[in-house]
């Protein structure tokens, strides 16, 4: 993937690590160990990034409804923004991770659902960095400056509401972000009903980069969702609204803007009983 607007390469990030006005974020995450990425972002990063924790950070706490990653709250972003020296609309932010731009796009969208355009994902992550050889450090940088005041984006997501009251309309396509056997309902590692929204169409977010974790060529991301490029609007949706996000990544590459994240997904879908599932492909 060359670079554009939303996404860098490790050799662009190179000659911009000390440019004033990028900041760099280390987004590394693990499901499964939910301290690991924090500890390895201690013990090796990219000269100057600062680190953002997918649960303590880029979330807000667990509800009863809302999904297990509930959008943090926009005033509580904003100030760690800022002291990150963020300035709002200025400073370019570039995101990155370990997990094929899984947590990384999550803060690429949250930034758009701040109003903050000037953002982007490291092609290839961490990894793609040290293939290419340049250093890592553990130094952690200092906070600093900076003065980010949040004008949301409604546009950019719907809710549980909005998803049953238009997800059968002819304009809208819903899709389901997950494995395709998470969303045939035949394998449900994390929560606790199996199945999908009914009507929903499955495009794992795994094919928007290969096993490398590079992102596909725009010509490929437009070639995926060719199908959908004329619907009047997308809701895209994963287990808890994370993974969601790099199918959003992928239609912004594919030139479709018409992409809204259902923030709750499946797992806010299932926390209520009368919300109905299907288990068929």
């Amino acid at each position: 993937m060359a670079d554009n607007q939303i996404v860098v390469s490790p050799t662009w990030l190179l000659a911009h690590l000390n440019d004033p006005q990028v900041v760099i974020v280390d987004c590394r995450f693990s499901l499964a160990d939910p301290q690991l990425g924090k500890q390895q972002y201690q013990a090796s990063h990219i000269k100057g990034s600062y680190y953002l924790d997918l649960n303590e950070d880029l979330s807000s706490p667990v509800g009863k409804h809302g999904g297990r990653h509930p959008l943090p709250h926009p005033n509580d972003l904003a100030k760690k923004l800022a002291a990150m020296g963020v300035d709002f609309q200025k400073t370019l932010v570039v995101a990155y991770d370990d997990s094929r731009l899984a947590f990384a796009s999550r803060l690429w969208w949250l930034l758009r659902y701040l109003g903050h355009d000037q953002v982007a994902v490291l092609d290839g992550g961490f990894a793609g960095w040290q293939q290419a050889g340049y250093t890592v450090t553990d130094v952690i940088p200092q906070p600093k400056q900076g003065n980010f005041i949040p004008q949301i984006t409604t546009e950019l997501v719907v809710d549980i509401e909005a998803v049953k009251n238009r997800k059968d309309s002819p304009a809208v396509v819903l899709v389901d972000s997950r494995e395709s056997d998470r969303y045939r309902g035949e394998r449900e590692p994390i929560d606790k009903i199996a199945g999908h929204i009914p009507g929903a169409v499955n495009y794992p977010w795994q094919e928007v980069t290969n096993s490398l974790g590079y992102l596909l060529t725009q010509p490929e991301q437009r070639q995926r969702w060719e199908k959908l490029d004329q619907a009047e609007e997308i809701f895209v949706y994963c287990g808890s609204g994370v993974t969601a996000c790099v199918n959003l990544l992928s239609l912004e590459l594919a030139n479709i803007h018409t992409g809204k994240l259902y923030a709750g997904s499946w797992s806010d879908w299932i926390s209520y009983e009368s919300a109905p599932i299907s288990q068929t492909a």
